[in-house]
Parts: C-alpha cells; sequence; structure tokens
C-alpha cells in the first residue's frame, strides 16, 4: 500500500510517492505554475521544415514546440481552411511532451484527454487497451459492449469494471474535446484552451486502484482542491485524504524529503549487498554501471555476483521511476559467464520494471552483456524538475 504525500519544498509544490517506508517517486513543480504537459493551446506556425518533415509551432511568445508533420497528417485550422501547413497559420495543438534537455517541448494535433478508466483520443480509431490488461475474456466482453465507439484507449484501472462505467467516462471526455473544438475558432492566439491538472492531482487519478492507503497534505490550499477533486470524480477513495497538522514536525521532514531529494541528484547509490550503481545522464542516454563494490561475502563469486544483479535490478528500477530517467537507458551489469544466471537477471529486471507505472521496456542483452532498457518519454528527469 503506497502513500501519496503533497507538500512544499524549498519553492516547489512536491509530489511524493511513498512504498514499504521509501521515496519511490518525486515530482517538483513550480509554486504557482504548473507543467504545460497535456495543455491544449492555439499555436502559431513559425516556420515548416521539409527536410526533417515536421513545423515549429509557437505556443506562447518566446515559447516553440517540435510538431512532426509524419505524425500529424491532419491539422486542427483555427480558421476553419485545410491544405498544406505554412507559415503563420493559426493551429490547435496539445503538448504530448515535456521539453527535456535542448529539445522543445513536442506538439500533437491528435488530442487526448485522460480519465481515470479511460483515454478519450482524437486521432485513433477503434479501441485499444492498456498491456497491463490481461484478462482476454474480459477485453472480447468490452469490445463487443462498446462496439462502433472510436478514439477509446482502456486504462489500467478499468480492469473487471462494467462496461456502462467506462463508456459514462468516455462520454464526459468526449463531451469535454467537442467543448474545447467549439472555443477554439473564436480564441486568440497563444490562448490555452484546456489545462491539464496539476502533478499531486494526477497522481491520485493515475494511481492504481486500490493502491492508494492515504494522501497527506499539510497545505490547506492543496487540501481543498484534493478534496474536491476527489468528491466529483473519485469518491471511493476521498476518505483517504489526510490534513496533517503538527508544526513541530513538518511533513517534508517526517518523509525525509529533502534526504531523498539529495539522494536522488547523486551519483551513486548504495545497495545493502555492498555493491553500487553509478547512474550518469547524458545528452544521448542514460548510463548505469553496476559494481560489487566492498561485499565480502563467503559465497562463491558466481553467487555473489548474481545477487549483487539482482539486487541491482531491484533498485535500477525504483531509481527509474524516482529520478524520472526515460529514453535509452544502458545498463552495464557485473558481468556473468553462465547462460542460466543471464537469463533470470533479465527475467527479473522485465518483471520489475513492469510495475513502473510509466511504459518501460527490457529490449535485450547486447553481445558485449549490456542490457537495454527504453521508458517512455513524457515528464522533465527529476534533475531538471529541480532547476526548472
Amino acid at each position: 500500500m503506497d502513500k501519496l504525500i503533497i507538500t512544499r519544498l524549498e519553492d516547489k509544490i512536491c509530489t511524493a510517492a511513498v512504498s514499504d517506508g521509501k521515496v519511490v517517486q518525486l515530482t517538483l513543480e513550480p509554486d504557482g505554475g504548473s507543467s504545460i504537459l497535456q495543455n491544449i493551446y492555439i499555436g502559431r506556425v513559425q516556420k515548416v521544415v521539409p527536410g526533417i518533415n515536421a513545423a515549429f509551432v509557437d505556443i506562447a511568445p518566446g515559447v516553440s514546440g517540435y510538431y512532426s508533420l509524419t505524425e500529424n497528417k491532419e491539422h486542427h485550422f483555427v480558421s476553419g481552411h485545410s491544405g498544406k501547413l505554412k507559415a503563420g497559420d493559426e493551429i490547435a495543438v496539445q503538448v504530448s511532451r515535456d521539453a527535456v534537455k535542448t529539445k522543445a517541448p513536442v506538439l500533437t494535433a491528435n488530442i487526448t484527454l485522460t480519465g481515470r478508466y479511460c483515454v478519450f483520443t482524437s486521432g485513433k480509431p477503434g479501441i485499444g487497451f492498456s498491456s497491463k490488461l490481461k484478462d482476454a475474456a474480459w477485453k472480447a466482453q468490452m469490445r463487443e459492449a462498446l462496439g462502433g465507439i472510436s478514439g477509446l484507449i482502456v486504462r489500467t484501472n478499468a480492469g473487471g469494471l462494467p462496461p456502462e462505467m467506462v463508456l459514462q467516462e468516455f462520454e464526459q471526455l468526449k463531451g469535454l474535446y467537442e467543448s474545447i473544438k467549439a472555443g477554439w475558432s473564436c480564441r486568440t492566439c497563444y490562448s490555452c484552451l484546456y489545462q491539464s491538472e496539476p502533478s499531486y492531482i494526477a497522481g491520485i487519478r493515475d494511481s492504481i486502484s486500490g493502491s492508494l492507503k492515504e494522501i497527506v497534505t499539510d497545505d490547506p490550499v492543496f487540501y481543498r482542491e484534493l478534496k474536491d477533486y476527489m468528491e466529483k470524480y473519485q469518491r471511493e477513495d476521498a476518505e483517504k485524504l489526510v490534513f496533517y497538522e503538527d508544526s513541530l514536525l513538518p511533513l517534508k521532514k517526517l518523509y525525509s524529503l529533502h534526504t531523498a531529494l539529495e539522494k536522488a541528484m547523486g551519483k551513486k547509490v548504495w545497495l545493502k549487498s555492498g555493491g553500487y550503481l553509478v547512474i550518469e545522464p547524458t545528452e544521448a542516454m542514460v548510463v548505469i554501471d553496476v559494481n560489487t563494490g566492498k561485499y565480502s561475502g563467503k559465497k562463491k563469486m558466481a553467487e555473489t555476483i548474481l545477487r549483487t544483479n539482482l539486487e541491482a535490478a531491484e533498485e535500477i528500477g525504483r531509481q527509474l521511476r524516482l529520478r524520472n530517467l526515460s529514453g535509452i537507458i544502458l545498463v552495464d551489469f557485473i558481468d556473468m559467464e553462465g547462460a542460466e544466471d543471464k537469463q533470470r537477471l533479465m527475467r527479473y529486471l522485465t518483471e520489475v520494471v513492469s510495475k513502473d507505472p510509466v511504459k518501460t521496456t527490457v529490449v535485450d542483452m547486447t553481445g558485449l552483456n549490456l542490457v537495454e532498457i527504453t521508458r517512455k518519454k513524457v515528464r522533465k528527469p527529476l534533475y531538471e524538475q529541480v532547476l526548472s
């Protein structure tokens, strides 16, 4: 069972997920301003670059986003005309990926609106399901009951629910989309047509049903917002919301959030066995090195290496989520000679990352015994959140 902690840390709003007494995820947002991720804007095309088949679209003065013409065949022209995109055109776009490092935010014409049980998406036909939904019979039942609907992605939290509950939320999201669409023809350039929920509300919405034990905040403003949201959209968890009032022991000290943040910013992570990880984000990828360190066990070397690698795999899964590391991740585990040990490590690592709310895939082990992982890029990594 997890806890969600919402408080102020330094000059930022901190949302921390705590599981088994450990902070497993940290999200920081500027106090007074949230991320632009999933926001919908009226943007102006700055330029079209045929060489990369993309356009750069300004969504605010001085803020430009990358808009792929390969992925976006149809455009939401504000003026109502259609045809080839050109500089100066005003179009409605959604931010699908935060700016990361030197890369601009990614924009899309495929508008998506997320609920607790499903996602409405304007650019995809038919019905899709979360990869974590494994019940084939239930999915077949859902497809039959929701036949004819287009632009629906069923989320993990909908597993086992009757089709009517999913359909009700889908119709609400579709209605919201139609309202946004009706408004963009009469709004001025750079208008924000839709603002996504802040991280502390999205964290509750996206939590797996039944996984949250408590939602704790010591800020009256956050408490009121959370209370209103949960009574309206997530009434089953409303009683788990707690207002923390101990002035002698602030919430950030009770859960050692300063310490958790400091450790999450460091390169080295010690393992209980005495081994350690070295985590280094680079421009192209994230590189993680696993070392035996000061482990001095009496077991055979092969057993020692396997044990350290398995422990490292579990910690790597936690660190990817904690630091919000994404893209290409290359892990240099300690070399193992036995094929069976390698297979066991790969199976365990796959099991560990499958629990991550963000899609994470263990790709393969290369000929040099380097393990390739990919993790979907959504928000900025934690070290960039600290600096923003």
